[in-house]
């Protein structure tokens, strides 16, 4: 979108005013980019490292999986506990833990190395859902280093040239307007006094 320049002062000063927002800003922005782009890289390393580590906890509890298929409904999740956190002016959400609920079956009933297949359930559990919240992150703080760096391109690349060229352009057409005004003002002095003599 090309800048449509009114050609007087007060036009001129708005301008002014505008370019030395986004100058002022600027900085914030890149600042803002900046540790956007290392949290991004943070959280994809955190992403690979614990799928890692779930893909080998699901290999070791290979074998316990037949276990809740005869009893399915001994572990339930009672709540997910997430948080919110300020990272670089972006709130994204962090994994703090699951609260599990054990059905009450009888001691006799499971087998001897349940409370074992139960715990490496949970930590499967958790897993996942911190993977979850995990790539909720990276989706949050991607879509906002995006934005920001379309931001700093547009003032960058964009507006900040163009208000600078709209106001070099203003300044020469009024620099013009008064020169042009100072010349019919003394050729209008000349003739009167040509005249009175």
């Amino acid at each position: 979108m090309a800048l449509k320049i009114q050609y007087n002062k007060t036009f001129l000063h708005s301008l002014r005013k505008q370019l030395a927002v986004r100058v002022k800003v600027l900085p914030t922005l890149k600042s803002k980019e900046t540790a956007l782009r290392i949290e991004v890289k943070k959280v994809q390393v955190l992403i690979e490292e614990k799928q890692e580590e779930l893909n080998k906890l699901r290999k070791e509890n290979y074998s316990t999986n037949k276990l809740w298929n005869k009893f399915p409904d001994i572990l339930r999740i009672k709540e997910a506990i997430i948080d919110l956190k300020n990272t670089a002016g972006t709130k994204i959400p962090i994994f703090e833990g699951l609260e599990f609920e054990i059905s009450d079956s009888s001691f006799f009933e499971l087998p001897a190395w349940s409370d074992l297949a139960v715990e490496q359930l949970k930590r499967e559990v958790e897993l996942e859902m911190e993977l979850k919240v995990l790539q909720r992150q990276f989706e949050i703080l991607h879509r906002e280093r995006r934005k920001t760096t379309q931001k700093v391109n547009l003032y960058e690349k964009v507006q900040i040239p163009e208000f600078e060229s709209g106001i070099a352009k203003i300044k020469r057409f009024l620099e013009d307007k008064e020169n042009i005004s100072k010349a019919a003002q003394k050729i209008v002095k000349e003739r009167t006094a040509k005249m009175a003599v």
